[in-house]
């Protein structure tokens, strides 16, 4: 009996499969999301791509389910405990302007407002002992508000709780005992580190989402286990691992940009397939563009980030999204075009799908310039309408005073754009050269764009890999179980002892191997990576630098300087150097099958389906038309070319070669002039 592995990934507009059969051969499907429900879509793939949904040995999904109610300011309502005496500190926030020059700037809106954060007296010193116990009676306020109210979320900060988490238990038992139907975060199992701002939006961000996102994987269980499905349940993180639905409903901000980050995880993979060591990752779907790096054959991961104005800490691929995708909606503004970053989602879609859709989209405007055919999605199986999408473009085009093909292209030029500048934002603003890197595209319309990116940056080597509309379903089989752990140690480098390093990182490592056997990891699957934050004396901020075994401290010393020379453009080798956290990432291997990044050549036809009059730069150009299944692996592609397949559709324009390398991803680079 044949047994899979299977991802699923649930985007804006499409929900991504990618099916690895236990023989090796790969499969991908795709199925419209479904929005009020997002686990509907998954269990409509599922029966329809597994014919025994029995034999699945392993399940994960990437959901955006946290990370919508968040954006969307739909999680639920939060109340915050924090210590006597400074309370206001996440009221208050920090004193920067994110926005130095606007007039009107705003600090970000505080997801909890200030009535709902209250006080309750303790107090634990920075060494972790305790200056005033937890007083109960404290609680009794609270409590009674909770009720009357019908708060479901609560988020408890208390100072120092990361060196010492003893009253934040105590208070969670308090809480549970009175109400026990209450979702409870706290501080320390969220963000096990200092500054107290950081760490209470953390928590309170994570008890925003949790009660929404537990409803979801409770559903989505259920859900799939009436399908007699059997295998455990896994959940992408924004780290780059997995962990089970169980660990997911503790620590849902774990999961808030689970979809986007399978895509680095499969572009570290075809990194190393490929051996190009630096990949910019660019997945442009129906709602949204995720742009993110591949250094070194490694994804470039942080350890706190900011959504919409918020700090998190928390260990995640470090991804930038913006809002344009295909779906992206045109509209006018003073008599200018805008384009984004409202889209028109799954429904009612771009107007090509016929669902009511009256603005043009991005998706429309390819449609328009026959870069797209009316049968290029889904392999034909999905019809779009050219005849309603010309009258949408022609009508707004007359409304600014151009003809239909210079309002399309100006569309998407406009669209180029605004990617272009994101992805300077990741590399240029970084201090990293684009040009070093190839240009990885993938998403259902990130291959439509990516010569035209890789244009604006002079990037010379485009890569679509195979299955591009579901790579980033295909990344999440490419990763591990992964739990991470964090301690803080002040101390200055120069006393540091090995011994005492040593001793701390084993802490870690046998709470991190715990985490992963509750998880069912086998004790011989399990493995570490040691990293520590550091920094000059005096300094606010951190890098962090890989530990390697042996904690030679003059090699941790040298490794530092040059991280802080890459990240900043300057160091000071002889300025004094101190740790401040020491973290561990704790990784169970998973049992993998090569999939698009390996291909047999199998041609059963020609693969020149037509020609179309594609256009160009104004201009109308014949363009041979390919479905990519039938291109031999090793051939050569003139240009333009248009590229279809079941998940996406590759344009080229004039002037550029086209490879199919030996694994099946399509290779485009300048042509000779």
């Amino acid at each position: 009996m044949t047994n899979y592995r299977v991802s699923a990934d649930i985007g804006g507009t499409f929900t991504d499969f990618v099916v690895e059969k236990d023989t090796g051969q790969v499969f991908t499907g795709k199925v419209s999301t479904t929005p009020n429900n997002p686990a509907l879509g998954v269990l409509s793939g599922l029966k329809e791509l597994i014919p025994t949904p029995e034999t699945i040995d392993f399940l994960v999904h990437g959901t955006t389910v946290g990370l919508n109610a968040f954006l969307e300011r739909k999680g639920e309502r939060v109340l915050l405990i924090m210590t006597g005496g400074v309370s206001d500190a996440y009221s208050i926030a920090r004193g920067d302007r994110k926005e130095l020059y606007t007039l009107k700037y705003r600090k970000p809106e505080r997801l909890v407002p200030r009535r709902d954060v209250h006080e309750v007296r303790e107090r634990i010193k920075w060494d972790g002992s305790v200056l005033e116990p937890l007083n109960r009676e404290d609680f009794d306020p609270i409590i009674e508000k909770i009720n009357r109210e019908g708060i479901n979320a609560v988020a408890i900060c208390f100072i120092h709780s990361y060196v010492q988490p003893q009253h934040e238990l105590e208070a969670r038992k308090i809480l549970n005992k009175a109400l026990p139907n209450l979702s409870v975060t706290l501080s320390h199992e969220i963000a096990r580190e200092w500054r107290e701002y950081e760490r209470s939006s953390s928590a309170v961000t994570n008890a925003y989402i949790a009660p929404i996102v537990e409803r979801y994987l409770v559903s989505l269980e259920k859900n799939v286990r009436s399908m007699s499905v059997k295998s455990t349940l896994h959940v992408m993180q924004s780290s780059g691992g997995v962990i089970t639905l169980g660990a997911a409903q503790k620590k849902p901000i774990y999961t808030l940009l689970s979809g986007p980050v399978g895509g680095t995880i499969g572009g570290v993979a075809l990194s190393n397939s490929l051996e190009r060591p630096n990949l910019l990752c660019v997945d442009m779907g129906g709602t949204s563009f995720d742009l993110s790096l591949v250094i070194n054959g490694q994804p470039e991961i942080t350890s706190e980030t900011e959504l919409e104005g918020l700090p998190l800490l928390m260990p995640m691929v470090n991804i930038h999204t913006i809002g344009a995708g295909g779906g992206s909606l045109a509209w006018l503004e003073a008599g200018a075009v805008r384009v984004g970053p409202k889209s028109a989602g799954a429904l009612p879609g771009p107007v090509c799908y016929g669902n009511g859709g009256t603005q043009p989209t991005i998706t429309d405007a390819n449609l328009f310039l026959k870069r797209l055919g009316s049968g290029s999605l889904l392999s034909g199986r999905m019809t779009l309408d050219e005849e309603i999408t010309a009258d949408a473009i022609q009508n707004m085009a007359v409304e600014v005073g151009l003809d239909g093909i210079a309002f399309a292209e100006g569309m998407l030029a406009i669209t180029n754009a605004k990617m272009a500048d994101a992805m300077r934002t990741i590399t240029v603003e970084q201090g990293i050269d684009p040009r070093d890197f190839s240009l990885l595209a993938f998403g259902g319309a990130g291959p439509m764009h990516a010569v035209w990116l890789a244009r604006e940056l002079e990037i010379s080597e485009v890569i679509i890999p195979r299955f591009p509309g579901t790579f980033s379903a295909w990344g999440m089989l490419q990763t591990d179980v992964r739990q991470d752990l964090t301690k803080n140690y002040y101390c200055p480098l120069d006393k540091v002892m090995s011994d005492e390093l040593e001793n701390r990182f084993s802490e870690l490592e046998s709470e991190g191997k715990s985490a992963l056997i509750s998880e069912g990891v086998p004790d011989d699957q399990i493995f570490f990576l040691r990293t520590a934050d550091m920094r000059y004396i005096g300094q606010e901020y951190s890098v962090n630098v890989e530990i390697s075994s042996g904690n030679d401290l003059e090699k941790i010393e040298h490794i530092f300087h040059q991280a802080h020379y890459t990240r900043y453009g300057h160091s000071t080798p002889d300025a004094p150097v101190e740790f401040v956290n020491l973290r561990l990432a704790a990784l169970g291997r998973l049992k993998k099958i090569s999939g698009p990044t390996s291909v047999t050549e199998t041609i059963s036809s020609d693969p020149v389906i037509g020609t179309r009059n594609t256009i160009f730069d104004g201009k109308e150009q014949t363009t041979t038309v390919y479905r990519r299944d039938r291109l031999a692996l090793g051939s050569q592609l003139p240009s333009p070319a248009v590229i279809e397949e079941n998940s996406a559709t590759t344009v080229v324009p004039p002037g550029y070669d086209i490879h199919i390398d030996q694994l099946g991803n399509i290779v485009v680079t300048p042509g000779a002039i």
